[in-house]
């Protein structure tokens, strides 16, 4: 996925696809005051999108040419907060566990400097509709 195809809201909050890793797109979003919450750290509700425009572009790498005839939409997630974002570049990751004929399963995780040290982790389950003509 390119960085035009991102979303209206990913666009708008600043993230871009970093690089890729073993093919899977890796999101980053620089810190900055649109994502603030408490004063010096990441508002949950940006981590949390991040995490979903993580697992979306996972699926769609996935799926790849499949992705055209489907409208992916989120019926579950979870999301653990592990630590507090502070001002520094993030970046997001989605793993696809499984893809069946109606469900994929996506797990997500959020990083900073360390990737060993997470900022969230959390997964999403998609039901995998076709687009109504």
């Amino acid at each position: 996925m390119s960085q035009s195809k991102l979303p209206p809201y990913a666009r708008a909050m600043g993230m871009e696809i970093d690089r890729l890793a073993d093919g899977t797109p890796v999101v980053a979003m620089d810190f900055a005051v649109r994502a603030q919450g408490r004063p010096g750290y990441l508002h949950g509700g940006a981590i949390g999108g991040m995490l979903e425009i993580a697992a979306y572009v996972a699926l769609y790498a996935e799926l790849a040419e499949d992705a055209q005839g489907m409208q992916l939409k989120p019926v579950n997630i979870t999301i653990e907060f592990l630590r507090g974002g502070t001002p520094q570049r993030t970046f997001a990751l989605g793993q696809v566990i499984r893809t069946g004929r109606r469900v994929a399963n996506v797990r997500v995780e959020a990083w900073q400097a360390d990737r060993d040290k997470l900022v969230a982790s959390g997964w999403i389950n998609f039901l995998l509709a076709p687009k109504k003509a």
